[in-house]
């Protein structure tokens, strides 16, 4: 829990998504980045991260990945015209590509990938239960706090848009403050070590 609550690309990235569209969005979005842990979690169990984790130019390539895809976020979002306001139709993206954002997301941050190898195997906790269904045990519980925490921050969010709301000059920078947090949060997967 603590891992999740401290300030990352996750959970900002569902922050800005909610304030731009609306709490149900921001929770579409973290419902993607949860799916994600399955990924994560079947790599560990299969114990395709160490794989991963000893070649560095498969670690590099899926960095670069990673890292290009915001980036390509942050383009199009620089390329769209359209003013934002908040919780108004026309400028929802629909919750189905949040959900796949949010997915592909924390699918290419090999960050994530090396948490669940690094302390996952702290955590078994049976000599007589197979290894595979422990990790998929855990991957559960990981999900389940996760989503509640990035729902709260959904739910939260509403707050934040309210006041966005009553101070319209605020407002016209979210669109940069999206296009800042694409890069930044690109910059830290490429070149965190």
């Amino acid at each position: 829990m603590l891992l999740t609550i401290t300030p990352g690309p996750d959970i900002i990235y569902v922050l800005v998504q909610s304030v731009t569209n609306g709490k149900k969005y921001g929770i579409a979005t973290a419902l993607g980045l949860v799916s994600g842990i399955i990924i994560h979690t079947t790599l560990v169990a299969f114990g395709v991260s160490a794989i991963i984790k000893q070649s560095d130019y498969i670690f590099f390539g899926i960095k670069l990945f990673g890292a290009l895809y915001l980036l390509y976020l942050a383009y199009i979002t620089y390329k769209s015209d359209e003013e934002l306001l908040l919780n108004t139709r026309m400028d929802k993206k629909g919750m189905l590509q949040l959900f796949k954002q949010g997915f592909i997301m924390n699918v290419l941050n090999p960050k994530v990938s090396i948490f669940f190898l690094a302390f996952f195997p702290g955590f078994l906790y049976s000599e007589t239960q197979s290894t595979l269904v422990q990790f998929y045990v855990l991957g559960l519980f990981f999900m389940l706090q996760a989503l509640l925490i990035f729902s709260l921050v959904a739910a939260l969010s509403g707050n934040f848009a309210s006041y966005l709301k009553k101070h319209p000059t605020f407002n016209s920078n979210i669109k940069w403050f999206k296009i800042i947090t694409f890069i930044g949060i690109a910059f830290f997967i490429l070149f965190s070590e």
